[in-house]
Parts: C-alpha cells; sequence; structure tokens
C-alpha cells in the first residue's frame, strides 16, 4: 500500500512538472508599410540583461523567467524604425503577441547622406586636423547625438572636440581604425549605405558589447548576410556636395534551405565636378555576404567590401585668392583637351575580406571570432617639378634645371608679392598678375608638356607623381559574451593586428618625356638610392622614397556589467601592446648611414580601467556617472621623424595618457525626452610630427635662415570641457520640438617642448618649450546650439527644419611662432626691435566669426501593394551663409621681424589659410524597397 501511495506521488509530481513548463513570451514583427518581416528587432526587458533578436522571418521566443514582478517592459528596437515600449503581465501561461507592426523612422534617411558628409569630412581630414567622423557615426535617438551628426556635423563640427581617432569603428566586431593615424578610412566601405543601417552604438567611454572602446565612443556596423530582411532595394540620388550622382542596388535572400543566407549591394557615385571647382569624384562600390548556419549553435558569415574611389582634392585660400576667385575656387585643376584635369587626385583601392564565426554555447554563453585580410594601395598625386639633368665639367659631376612652381597661386604670382616694399612697388606686375588670376587662375596642363620638350637631355623637367601606401593589414578577434545571471554579464575579448605596409612615390606621367632623374633638388640634388646613382626612372617606376613600415598589436580586454530594477553598474579594464618598425629599401643620400634596411623598433604598452554607475530615480529619470584611465599608443604618423629617408625616431616618445569623467541627467516620457551632461578629458603626453617650409630659423650661424623641417612637438597635453543638452517634445502626434546645444572648451593645457630636424642642418634645433598653454584646439565651433522641429503625417509625409548657430572656432595655430626662436636673429641673439606688446598681438589666435545655418528635410513614402517608394529632400545652409570651416597659420615667417612686416602690409604674401563652408546643397533620395 505505502508502495502504491509512494508511485501516485511520484506520478503525480512529474506530470506536475512536464505541465507547468516555463512561459514564453512570443510574436511577429514586421514592417508597418509593406509588412515585410524585420530580422534583428532586439526585444529588451527593462532592468536585466534578458534579450532576444527577431529571426530572419521576424519571429522572436522569450523566456519569462526570473522576474521580480508580475509586470514588465518590453522594449522593441531597430535602427531604422521608432522604437516601441510595451506592458506585459506575467503569468504562468505562456502568451503570444501576434504581429507587432513597427513604423518606419522616416528620419533615417538623414542616414543617406552620411556618405556625403563623411566624404567632405575625408577631403578636408587629409589636410588638416578638423574631422567630424566620429560624431558622424555616432548617429542614434539620443537628441543630442542626432544634432550632432546631420546638423552640426556639417561645419566639421566635433562631439566633445575629440577626433576619429579617438573613436573606434568595427564592423562585425572587427576594428577598422587605420595604425598610420588611428582613424578609421570611409572610403574602404563608402557608398553602402543600405548594407550598413544595422549599427550598434556606444557613446563615450559607455560600456559596449564588442571591445573596450575609444575615448569618443565605439559604433559596430553588422553586415552579416542573416541580419538584413529579405527584400531588395533599388536607389537613386542627386546632390550638389561631394558628388552629384548615385545608384545603389540592394538584395538580401532571408533563410535558405539548408540555413543559407545571402546579401549584396552595388552602387555608383560621379560626379565631374562637385561643390568645389574641379572636384571630380568616381567611385563604385560592391558589397557580398554569404552565412551558413551550420546547426543551432554555429554560423559562419564569409563578408568582401571593394569600394575603389577616385576623386580630385581642393586647397586651402588665402583671404587675397578668395578676394579674387571666391571660396568654390581650386587651384589645383585646369583643362585638359577641353576637360577638368586635377593634379591632387586621391585614388583608394583596398578590399576588405572578413570571416566570422558565431557559437551560440547555449542560452547563456556566445561566443564571436573574426579575422579580415586588408591589401591594395592608397595613391595621392602631385606635380613634381624638380627634374633635372646632369653633366660634366672637366670631371666634376654637376646638376642643373628644374622648373618653377606651377601653381597658379603660388605666392610668387600673386599681386601682393610684387606690391610687398612699400616704396618699391611693381603696380604693372601686380596688375597682370591680378589680371592673369582673375581671368584664368587654373593650372597649365600645356605649359608642362611644352616645359618638357623645351628642356634639354631628355629628361623631364615636371611630372606627376603620386605617394602610395600599399598596406596588407591581418585583423582577428575573439569576444565572449556571458550572461550567468539575468542582471549579469561578463564580457571578456582579445584582437591582434599585424601591418606590413609599403610606402613609395610612383611616376604616374611624364608630361612626354622619357626618363626622369632620380635626384632630390631640395636637398643639394642628394642621390634618392646612393645603390642606384644618378638613376632615371620611367612611367610607373619607384622613385624618391621606397620604406616598409612593420607592425604587431595585441589587446584583451574583459568587462563586467550589473543591471537591476533601479541600478546598473560597469567595469571594464584592458592591457595591451604595440610595435613599429621600418626596413629602408633605399639608401638615401643625405642620410647614407640610418636610410636603408632595419632601423630601430618601437615599443608601446597600453593598459585602461573604466567604470560606470546608472540609478534610476524612477521609470522617468535617472543619473549615470562614468571614469575612464587609460593610456594609447601613438599611431605610426607620430613615431618616425621622417620615415621617407632615414629610419630616425622620435626621441623620448611615450603612450598619451588618459583621463576622462562625464555625469549625465536623463528624463523620458511618452512626450519630452532630455539628456543634460557634463563631461571632462585630459589627454597627456601627445606627440606630433609635422613637416613645412619655413623661413627666419635662428641658431644655424648662417644668414639663410630658411629649411624645409620636421617639428617634433611632445609633452603635449590637451583639456576638453564642457556640457551637452538635448530635448525633443512631442507636441501631438504628428509633430515634434526639439532643441540641442554643446558647449566646450578645448585648450591646449601646458607649454610642450619643441625641436626642428631636416636635412639643411645636421643637429636637431631644440627650441624648448612652445607656449601654447590655454590656446584653443582647432577642430570646428565648440559652441554648438539648434533648435528646429519635425512634422510626420500618418500618410507617410513629413518634413522638418532646424536652425543652428555656432560659434567659438579658432585657426590652428603654428607652435614654432610661440617658441624663443620668434624673439630670435639668425646668430641667436635677441632681436632688436622687439616689442612684448606688439608680439602679443601678433600672436593673438584668431577666432572665426560665429553663424546661422538654416537646414530643411522632408520625404514621402507610397505603399504600391507590398512595397514601397520613397522619396526624401534635405537642403543644408537654406540661405547661403559664408562662413569659415577651419584653417592654419602659415609657418614661413617664423620670428618677430618677418611676421610683422608681412601683417603690416595691405595684403600679407604668407596670410593665414581657410577652408570654407559649403553654401546652398541639396540631396535628394529615391529609393523603391520590394
Amino acid at each position: 500500500m505505502k508502495i502504491s501511495i509512494f508511485w501516485v506521488c511520484l506520478l503525480t509530481f512529474i506530470t506536475f512538472s512536464f505541465n507547468a513548463q516555463t512561459p514564453v513570451v512570443t510574436g511577429r514583427i514586421v514592417d508597418a508599410i509593406t509588412n515585410v518581416p524585420l530580422p534583428q528587432v532586439k526585444i529588451a526587458t527593462e532592468g536585466s540583461f534578458t534579450e532576444v533578436f527577431t529571426n530572419p522571418e521576424g519571429y522572436f521566443s522569450l523566456e519569462a523567467t526570473n522576474f521580480a514582478s508580475s509586470e514588465i517592459i518590453l522594449q522593441l528596437s531597430h535602427p531604422n524604425f521608432l522604437s516601441k515600449r510595451l506592458a506585459i503581465k506575467i503569468t504562468s501561461e505562456s502568451k503570444d503577441l501576434g504581429i507587432i507592426v513597427l513604423q518606419p523612422d522616416p528620419f533615417y534617411e538623414k542616414a543617406a547622406q552620411n556618405s556625403i558628409s563623411l566624404t567632405d569630412a575625408e577631403i578636408l581630414q587629409e589636410e588638416a586636423e578638423f574631422d567630424n567622423i566620429s560624431g558622424l557615426l555616432q548617429a542614434s535617438k539620443d537628441p543630442y547625438l542626432n544634432a550632432a551628426a546631420f546638423d552640426f556635423g556639417q561645419t566639421f563640427y566635433r562631439v566633445r572636440g575629440l577626433g576619429a581617432e579617438n573613436a573606434k569603428l568595427l564592423i562585425n566586431g572587427i576594428e577598422m581604425n587605420k595604425l598610420y593615424d588611428g582613424r578609421p578610412q570611409w572610403s574602404n566601405w563608402g557608398g553602402l549605405n543600405d548594407v550598413q543601417r544595422n549599427q550598434e552604438l556606444s557613446p563615450g567611454i559607455s560600456p559596449d558589447d564588442y571591445d573596450f572602446g575609444g575615448l569618443g565612443g565605439t559604433t559596430n556596423i553588422l553586415m552579416r548576410a542573416s541580419k538584413y530582411p529579405n527584400n531588395g532595394r533599388l536607389t537613386l540620388s542627386g546632390s550638389n556636395r561631394s558628388y552629384t550622382g548615385r545608384i545603389m542596388a540592394t538584395y538580401a535572400s532571408g533563410e535558405l534551405s539548408g540555413g543559407w543566407f545571402y546579401a549584396f549591394s552595388t552602387g555608383r557615385r560621379y560626379s565631374e565636378e562637385g561643390y568645389i571647382e574641379g572636384t571630380v569624384f568616381s567611385a563604385n562600390s560592391f558589397f557580398v555576404a554569404i552565412e551558413k548556419q551550420l546547426n543551432p549553435a554555429h554560423s559562419l558569415n564569409l563578408a568582401a567590401i571593394y569600394t575603389p574611389v577616385t576623386r580630385g582634392r581642393s586647397a586651402p585660400l588665402t583671404s587675397e585668392v578668395l578676394n579674387l576667385k571666391g571660396a568654390t575656387y581650386n587651384p589645383y585643376w585646369g583643362y585638359q583637351n577641353g576637360k577638368i584635369r586635377n593634379s591632387r587626385m586621391r585614388e583608394v583601392k583596398e578590399p576588405i575580406v572578413m570571416l566570422n564565426h558565431i557559437w551560440i554555447l547555449n542560452s547563456e554563453i556566445e561566443i564571436n571570432s573574426g579575422l579580415s585580410f586588408q591589401f591594395g594601395e592608397v595613391a595621392n598625386s602631385r606635380i613634381d617639378y624638380g627634374g633635372m639633368n646632369i653633366a660634366d665639367a672637366n670631371g666634376q659631376e654637376f646638376f642643373y634645371g628644374a622648373g618653377s612652381n606651377p601653381d597658379p597661386v603660388y605666392y610668387q604670382k600673386l599681386p601682393s608679392y610684387f606690391l610687398r616694399f612699400e616704396g618699391d612697388e611693381n603696380f604693372e606686375k601686380a596688375y597682370r598678375a591680378r589680371q592673369d588670376i582673375l581671368t584664368n587662375g587654373q593650372l597649365n596642363w600645356s605649359g608642362l608638356y611644352e616645359g618638357n620638350i623645351l628642356g634639354v637631355d631628355g629628361n623631364a623637367i615636371y611630372a606627376l607623381a603620386e605617394d602610395v601606401n600599399r598596406d596588407r593589414l591581418l585583423h582577428g578577434n575573439s569576444v565572449l559574451n556571458w550572461t550567468p545571471h539575468d542582471h549579469l554579464k561578463l564580457i571578456g575579448g582579445v584582437k591582434f593586428a599585424k601591418l606590413s605596409g609599403e610606402n613609395f612615390a610612383r611616376i604616374k606621367d611624364l608630361f612626354g618625356a622619357d626618363r626622369f632623374l632620380d635626384v632630390d633638388i631640395f636637398s643639394n640634388s642628394a642621390q634618392s638610392d646612393l645603390r642606384n646613382l644618378n638613376r632615371t626612372v620611367a612611367e610607373s617606376e619607384t622613385y624618391k622614397y621606397n620604406y616598409i613600415v612593420d607592425s604587431e598589436s595585441w589587446e584583451g580586454f574583459s568587462q563586467l556589467l550589473f543591471r537591476k530594477d533601479k541600478l546598473e553598474l560597469s567595469l571594464a579594464g584592458k592591457i595591451g601592446a604595440v610595435s613599429f618598425q621600418r626596413t629602408g629599401n633605399y639608401q638615401n643620400g643625405t642620410y647614407p648611414g640610418n636610410s636603408y634596411g632595419e632601423g630601430e623598433q618601437s615599443n608601446f604598452r597600453e593598459y585602461g580601467v573604466k567604470g560606470g554607475v546608472l540609478y534610476k530615480l524612477s521609470g522617468k529619470q535617472n543619473f549615470q556617472f562614468n571614469a575612464a584611465v587609460l593610456t594609447n599608443p601613438p599611431a605610426y604618423k607620430n613615431v618616425f621623424l621622417n620615415p621617407r629617408v632615414n629610419n630616425l625616431l622620435v626621441p623620448e616618445i611615450d603612450e598619451e595618457q588618459i583621463f576622462t569623467s562625464d555625469l549625465s541627467y536623463r528624463y523620458r516620457t511618452s512626450k519630452f525626452n532630455t539628456r543634460l551632461s557634463l563631461f571632462y578629458s585630459e589627454i597627456k603626453k601627445i606627440t606630433e610630427v609635422s613637416y613645412y617650409y619655413t623661413d627666419g630659423l635662428s641658431g644655424l650661424g648662417r644668414e639663410n635662415t630658411r629649411a624645409f623641417v620636421q617639428e617634433i612637438l611632445t609633452d603635449v597635453d590637451k583639456q576638453y570641457m564642457g556640457l551637452e543638452f538635448g530635448a525633443e517634445y512631442q507636441v501631438t502626434s504628428t509633430i515634434k520640438l526639439k532643441a540641442a546645444a554643446g558647449l566646450g572648451e578645448y585648450i591646449y593645457s601646458n607649454n610642450p617642448q619643441l625641436k626642428l630636424s631636416s636635412s639643411a642642418f645636421p643637429e636637431k634645433l631644440d627650441y624648448g618649450q612652445a607656449f601654447l598653454k590655454n590656446y584653443r584646439l582647432p577642430g570646428g565651433p565648440q559652441n554648438a546650439f539648434q533648435l528646429g522641429f519635425e512634422y510626420r503625417d500618418p500618410a507617410y509625409w513629413w518634413f522638418g527644419a532646424s536652425v543652428n548657430y555656432f560659434e567659438k572656432a579658432f585657426i590652428d595655430i603654428n607652435p614654432l611662432l610661440r617658441t624663443t626662436n620668434f624673439q630670435k636673429d639668425y646668430d641667436g641673439l635677441p632681436l632688436v626691435e622687439y616689442d612684448a606688446e606688439e608680439a602679443r598681438d601678433l600672436l593673438q589666435q584668431e577666432e572665426f566669426p560665429g553663424y546661422f545655418i538654416t537646414n530643411l528635410i522632408g520625404g514621402k513614402s507610397w505603399r504600391i501593394k507590398n512595397k514601397n517608394l520613397g522619396m526624401f529632400v534635405s537642403i543644408n545652409n537654406l540661405f547661403d551663409k559664408f562662413y569659415k570651416s577651419g584653417g592654419f597659420e602659415q609657418a614661413r615667417n617664423s620670428n618677430f621681424r618677418t611676421l610683422k612686416e608681412d601683417r603690416a602690409r595691405k595684403m600679407p604674401v604668407f596670410g593665414n589659410k581657410y577652408w570654407f563652408g559649403q553654401g546652398t546643397t541639396f540631396f535628394a533620395n529615391l529609393n523603391y524597397r520590394f
């Protein structure tokens, strides 16, 4: 009897256990317009790490266990759609939410402008230090970051004053920042907007699921085949910015039989001339991804990206040239056979192949591993006018020839050059120079051919050369994501990179000549390679310099996250190392003992610790505090003195030391969304190497004080502090008001050390401190403000407008002018006429005037059966406001005497050079989704 009772009880318990299965919440999410299922929609529960993503058919299933409350809040989010919050009652029974529709965010089409704005920023960042790419990549649903990306970005505003080298850009979890300068090169995947919409953003030093992150935030672009919905998209675009036309075609298969997925995208962007004169643009884009789900635990994704681009660059202008030719003038181009030809072309051809393995061990552990290989080259063209010939006189070898600078606005061709001496002006030549620039002012291509024909002995005087960087870069990483508890998550990862970068100059066009003599006219006719004396080179052959930089780096990081109803904590750390070594392929005539063969290896270490706390006062408001201490190794462009001609390393270079913190308050309801943040950052021990020609150097012991120099600025400290504010208010179901502001003070916070190196003098010139403390950092406006509105009609049309004000933008100062050299004559003695009060006026940093810019956007969507036709139009700078977007002080006059003389002229010969913002521009986009 007892045995019978036991078995009855056991059977009853087992039956109850099987019937008491874990309740689940299920549903299917679709596009509200097309009814197409949406994959990769994130369904997260507030107050825990419990989250799932919809599958390729839009379905999701969420286990409703371990919740402290009987009611949970589900957050449904996707980068291209309006987010939705759902309150769900938890019971012992499963719940099917059925079909859930997400409304497309009409303003996500702003992202279509990203490639245009990024291209503009890249063109400028090649010549100056005020790119805003990191801000453009941080477009999100945060009001301030949205304003910074799409409205402030056109003026090269930097979020928290930081450049792209301070942010991390990942594709499928693999870092894309270049080792050369620490910045991602958007050209490597530009024009693929349709397959780059799945972005995960971690702003600032907030926790990230793939990387320790950078000071300026981390963005991961998901480009896996399984993450795209099963549809196609055709896009036509027109603009008057970087390019005039664009066409794109994209298709994703969704899940096929056998667990296969594929996606591809191709496009073309083109322009005979952009907003700036002579800026030709031609780019093609190709992307393909194939993914195989081997089983529920393992997936492999193979992706290939190739986006070759060729574009013409533009030049900064002095006020004199601006007054003569206008803000869109560009001296780099001229007509050849009736067609525009730009002498400063940039060609980027660097394919990327990427393999990712996704291993889902169980519901708690996931490991993402990846390998990427990038190869190809980047080439920047320029005119070399130093071609010469060789002769022998009584057994003595000598060189002769060389041409004049063909730049149509070279300082010796400007009116100011002929009027520079008061009382001895040459008005006739000044008038002729002015008329020549006004009537023509462009590069004379036929004159280059004629110069080579008239040259003697057959060697070219002029040649079109290219500076080529040919990288082979291998990246790898593996990241573990472990959620042992609904309120606890551990992330850890390792990554490595191995670079072999070949750098050389190459002859592209000899303008009708056969050969070019490979000696350097600017270094006393020094041989480029002593192992090949008096070598002459033909088209497509290398010359001038040829070297390889090898680099290896690794980094490991770990991160612990805790999330409860009212409290979120994070703690992360990293360690790593990087090395650089130059190997010279030429034995340079100026540096015969340290230019050929392997140089000394330079090694750096890095570490970092960061943490954050978020406290929720209620479901509507919270406070968040983040802080970090870390080091970063220098980019290799600042490790070598002059890698084109020698193996020398920058002396006493060290890792950058960084401290940062921020405090934020957020308030959010169904109608009102706002954030206010205060931030403070220090970056210390920065090293910067720059190159320029200057006159007025002291301590040389000679009256000739001119030289082409390498400026080594070490122990540079920079300080960034300010506040960010963003707010949105939903006045009605169709009207939203928005406001944003960024106020910053970004300064040099110490007086760094300055040395000069040059082939013109044997030893480095040590000028001690450069008195830069409290000067403002360059890089676009430091203050920005916005007021605007958006209207969204239920019939799927929308428009918006914003008024933006910018101020506190400053010229990039020349550090050499702020050293003791400024006060001294060529013999090292003080200048007799030096006056401290006048010097203070001469060295005052130029601040650009503030300005307003008004922008408009609008669009319309039409549903055609289960297809969608969409249109988007934006107009920037509606009232054609003229403004300076950046600039720098020329370094030609490096002491008090010469600078004072030049500034006293009605039109300085070596005045500041500027870049200017674009006037009224438009972008129009038409797309068809099927």
